[in-house]
């Protein structure tokens, strides 16, 4: 069905990750590249200067460590992972572009009151993207 495919996880919510990664296992053409996405969110410089300086750096090597582990070796699945710093719908849609992805596979958590104001990230991607977006709750 596509043979590029970006998935945005949060790796708060890792059961949402491993089943949109599952998920993608299942829409992807043979030989197809599946790019699993974190976006860490910048910090604001006013925290950012009372923590200590390598924190990004770390912050960034965990998340590429939990990427690595949710990929399965055995699944035959041709998976890239990526972690981006900074707003996370337009870091999402830039990897898209970047990658000439066909579809973003996103979770979405159920819209509360604020989503109605400010958007979430997922509603965003969807206004945004130039290709297909999937959305799993």
């Amino acid at each position: 069905m596509y043979s590029r495919i970006i998935v945005a996880v949060d790796l708060e919510h890792l059961d949402q990750a491993r089943a949109l990664l599952q998920r993608a296992g299942q829409l992807i053409d043979a030989g197809g590249e599946i790019r699993l996405l974190h976006v860490l969110e910048e910090v604001p410089g006013f925290i950012a200067a009372e923590l200590p300086a390598d924190l990004a750096e770390r912050r960034r090597a965990e998340a590429a460590v939990e990427l690595r582990a949710m990929i399965d070796p055995a699944a035959g699945l041709r998976v890239e992972h990526e972690v981006r710093r900074g707003a996370a719908s337009g870091q999402i849609i830039q990897a898209a572009e970047d990658s000439l992805a066909e579809l973003i596979m996103i979770a979405s958590h159920k819209p509360g009151l604020q989503d109605y104001f400010i958007g979430s990230t997922a509603a965003r991607v969807i206004r945004h993207a130039q290709c297909s977006v999937l959305v799993e709750r």
